[in-house]
């Protein structure tokens, strides 16, 4: 979870710090300026990183949080797909790892 957090922060400081590097497209219908959508990966990022931090003290509250902010991390990366299509793949399968080992059961060591 902290690394698919760190991905996001990058490409939200891409996007905020070069507009040239990703292609604008036209007529789509989640139209913001690339700015706008720099800054919402950069701080849907850093709340990835910092549940996937929080997730090694063994929070369970990080678990719940960790669900939704992954949840979230995938519909704006599948948003983001016009502007960087292999990037948001990549970054939807690993939030999707991220979902499936969170709801997974967990198995307790009996030491």
């Amino acid at each position: 979870m902290t690394f698919g957090g760190i991905m996001a922060i990058f490409q939200g400081i891409a996007a905020i710090a070069e507009d040239d590097v990703f292609v604008a497209t036209r007529n789509f219908t989640y139209e913001f300026s690339l700015t706008g959508w720099g800054w919402i990966h950069l701080i849907l990022g850093a709340l990835v990183t910092v549940a996937g931090l929080a997730l090694f003290t063994g929070a369970t509250w990080a678990r719940m949080v960790g669900i939704a902010l992954a949840g979230l991390s995938m519909v704006a990366n599948f948003v983001w797909l016009p502007h960087a299509p292999v990037w948001s793949i990549a970054l939807l399968i690993i939030d999707g790892f991220i979902i499936w080992a969170l709801c997974a059961p967990r198995r307790e060591s009996r030491a």
